[in-house]
């Protein structure tokens, strides 16, 4: 008996996220699509934070004052291009910080494939 129940529990968590998943490939309205849209940009943005953090552990003092000054400067861009405010209302298009955050974890990315194959390049942080 315990174990159909625990059986009958994973299908329906199993058929929920399922579920969730199809709904974002057709969204019934703006705000079922924000929401997967908000999903896509949570997870562009962790592992843009794990790659910025297993990046910095590579780097000498220099390359990480670097790569702070760097993302500093990246996340003013992406804020610029990405958002804008109107009076107390602020407006962030989604599309945007996520194609941004996934182009920077990319780069970060990539610096440390450098870091571990040829050394860490602080000139192309």
């Amino acid at each position: 008996m315990r174990k159909t129940t625990l059986t009958v529990i994973a299908l329906l968590c199993a058929s929920n996220v399922a579920l969730a998943n199809s709904a974002c490939d057709t969204p019934n309205n703006d705000f079922d699509g924000l929401y997967c849209l908000n999903k896509v940009y949570q997870e562009a943005d962790k592992e843009l934070n794990d790659n910025y953090k297993k990046l910095k552990g590579k780097l000498d003092s220099e390359g990480k004052e670097l790569l702070k000054t760097g993302q500093l400067d990246w996340i003013e861009t992406r804020n610029t291009d990405c958002s804008r405010r109107d009076g107390a209302e602020f407006f962030v298009n989604l599309n945007c910080a996520t194609n941004t955050t996934i182009e920077r974890s990319n780069f970060l990315q990539d610096r440390i494939r450098e870091c571990v194959s040829a050394g860490c390049q602080n000139s192309k942080l």
